[in-house]
């Protein structure tokens, strides 16, 4: 993902799936696969339900990269 290129949304997790990956629901009700990636797996604990700010390559709308885990309130 080029980070120009690259835009970002902000979602709610709505299912884990295995190896550390996420369905997270797109407001257009489309549903992608999202991950942590790099170090940021050690500090990141995702759970269903979670808010999600993602990055998204507009090249493959199909999955995003998680960037921040809001705490739920």
């Amino acid at each position: 993902m080029a980070g120009e290129k690259a835009f970002r949304v902000e979602r709610v997790v709505i299912e884990a799936l295995p190896n550390r990956t996420y369905r997270v629901e797109l407001p257009n009700g489309h549903q992608v696969r999202a991950f942590v990636a790099g170090r940021a797996k050690e500090r990141f604990t995702v759970n269903a339900g979670e808010r999600v700010r993602m990055q998204m390559s507009p090249y493959d709308l199909s999955e995003g990269r998680i960037v921040v885990v809001e705490p739920v309130k």
